[in-house]
């Protein structure tokens, strides 16, 4: 007997898997029980798996009976025409979705022709086996698998016009492209998703070329005077948000400028450039920990309701400010309720954030690089047509990553500028190379995409002739300003005393095993004794019993609490040791320190 189990219930056994199996699914295409359960037959498992719960991932595909679609070219004509509708094909059986789980007892084919005695179904179209991202990808064929993965992460990542309302909404962070461009080579998914009402890349010429080392390793060269005329310009929105919270006992924060005397007070100068109702004003250049809503809150956790101590030393600083390293002009400010009406303020903080050396590109076929050097236009090569390049991209980048897709996105590319129409390039139904090297030919170019380039600074014409044409690249989310990373001296934990973890936090840069061995080996053994003190203590330890000594500042002595009046003497150790000591002693194991005198 086989089990038969319903959303991962069992519900009882049959004799007969297959038939069940088969029985049911032409029951689901007559339209007698829902299309929207799905069933499997695991023999492997001997169960079947019947399925109708909700968040599951299904996806339509064509019924194929006897090596023959069921959607004939009827039922696409009458589709066009109006007289037909999707629903009804899944109605008559002609569509049906199918989850991960039925999918296992499928075999499907990508294309008609293909189509065997084997096969159950037919997909509706071979690119429809990409994902949402993957689908913007031209000429995705062309590229080695893991390169379209890799670009279909960084379509993801890309800066673009996320949504047209950006304006009125309080995303907590938001990037939001100056000028974006729709790509000039696209698929068909860019006219199924609206690309065009939120596009998030420039077309930009680029050339594959070296240039003096500095886009070794996938970094880029970029044109100093594209990047002025606004080429990858963005804004970061961040939101910042403070709520007047109410607390037991009728006591609540206060939304204003602290007033001196309060834990915490940062002085005068801090709360400068607030108005009177502690909230700043909309186009205010903010700085680094500047205050951007002031406000108070009452101390807590003192004892019974009753025992509240009130008066001004009960009261702590809690202002919002701006997050360490950041910098901007507060953008835009709301002032509303939140659903238990207490008052919730919120301030936007807009950077504009124009490219510099680190910030990360990335063309859609998972060719990403860094600005490895902004150089002036007239430093620039140029072809003899006076085109300049805005980006040189390394040739080295292409042959071990085999992105072919990029090259004939290039070409592609240079054909559709020239010819000033977009040109459609879907997944597994290309625009074929032969296409675009005929028109480059008749438009008076050479049929390879290269041409003949001079050097900006000296104007000598390059031996070798240069490829180039235009591509679609991406200002990535990685930027460099929101990373860079560095501080000397600053805050500590409480419990090790070890420098803060973080960039937010003003953050220590840890130095580990491995980089503690680089040191050596270069022979800088001297900086590790710096590098490794970060927590270093006087410690008083008892001569007599190695316990850690008691230090009274108010009789100015020390003493053991085991001794008593013993010898005492001040080791240097790291805190997190001492620490470590204690948490010895709370597990009643007793960590006895023999100390030498000096």
């Amino acid at each position: 007997m086989t089990d038969v189990f319903l959303d991962g219930r069992f519900i009882g056994s049959i004799e007969n898997p297959e038939e069940f199996v088969n029985e049911i699914v032409e029951k689901r295409r007559k339209g007698i029980i829902s299309s929207q359960l799905n069933i499997a037959y695991h023999p492997h498992l001997d169960e079947v798996r019947i399925l109708s719960d909700s968040g599951r991932v299904r996806r339509p595909l064509i019924v194929v009976k006897n090596r023959k679609p069921l959607l004939t070219k009827d039922h696409v004509e009458k589709l066009k025409k109006g007289e037909m509708k999707w629903d009804d094909l899944v109605k008559e059986g002609i569509i049906e979705y199918l989850d991960a789980e039925e999918e296992e007892n499928a075999l499907i084919a990508l294309r008609e022709d293909e189509l065997t005695e084997e096969h159950t179904h037919l997909e509706l179209d071979p690119s429809v086996i990409l994902g949402l991202s993957a689908s913007f990808i031209p000429y995705p064929e062309f590229n080695r698998g893991d390169r379209v993965n890799y670009g279909a992460k960084m379509i993801g990542q890309s800066i673009g016009l996320f949504i047209s309302n950006y304006l009125s909404r309080t995303d907590t962070k938001s990037n939001v492209l100056v000028y974006p461009q729709v790509p000039l080579v696209q698929t068909y998914f860019h006219k199924v998703m609206n690309y065009d009402r939120h596009p998030s890349g420039s077309n930009i010429i680029i050339a594959l070329a070296c240039f003096e080392g500095y886009n070794m390793e996938d970094a880029i060269v970029i044109n100093a005077s594209s990047i002025q005329r606004g080429l990858f310009w963005s804004f970061m929105f961040r939101t910042y948000e403070a709520e007047q919270k109410r607390y037991m006992g009728g006591q609540e924060d206060i939304i204003g400028i602290p007033q001196p005397g309060v834990r915490g007070y940062a002085g005068e100068e801090a709360y400068k450039h607030l108005p009177e109702d502690g909230i700043v004003n909309p186009e205010t250049i903010v700085n680094s920990d500047d205050v951007l809503i002031g406000r108070i809150s009452p101390l807590r956790f003192l004892g019974t309701m009753d025992q509240f101590i009130t008066g001004i030393e009960n009261i702590r600083e809690t202002s919002v400010r701006l997050r360490h390293g950041d910098k901007g002009i507060v953008d835009r400010v709301f002032i509303t309720e939140t659903v238990e009406g207490t008052k919730l303020v919120k301030v936007v903080v807009r950077d504009l954030k124009v490219p510099e050396i680190g910030d990360k590109f990335a063309s859609r076929h998972g060719q990403k690089g860094v600005i490895g050097l902004i150089v002036p236009q007239e430093d620039m090569p140029f072809t003899e047509d006076g085109i300049v390049p805005d980006i040189i991209f390394n040739p080295h980048s292409i042959p071990s990553r085999m992105t072919m897709g990029q090259l004939l996105e290039i070409l592609a590319g240079k054909v559709s500028a020239i010819k000033g129409e977009q040109i459609l390039s879907p997944p597994f139904n290309p625009f074929s190379e032969k296409d675009i090297r005929s028109l480059l030919q008749q438009y008076g170019f050479k049929n390879d995409g290269r041409e003949v380039m001079y050097d900006g600074r000296t104007g000598k014409k390059f031996e070798a002739e240069i490829f180039i044409g235009s591509c679609f690249y991406q200002k990535l989310d990685h930027l460099v300003s929101n990373k860079i990373h560095a501080r000397s001296r600053g805050p500590v934990t409480l419990l090790t005393k070890q420098p803060t973890e973080g960039r937010s936090k003003e953050g220590g840069l840890r130095l580990g095993e491995m980089e503690k061995d680089c040191l050596i080996a270069h022979g800088a053994a001297l900086a590790l004794k710096e590098r490794f003190d970060s927590d270093k203590t006087p410690v008083p330890v008892c001569t007599n019993c190695g316990m850690v000594a008691v230090i009274d500042n108010v009789k100015n002595k020390k003493y053991c609490p085991v001794c008593g009046d013993s010898k005492i003497v001040e080791v240097e150790m790291s805190y997190a040791f001492k620490l470590m000591l204690d948490e010895l002693k709370s597990m009643l194991i007793y960590p006895k320190m023999y100390v030498r005198e000096e």
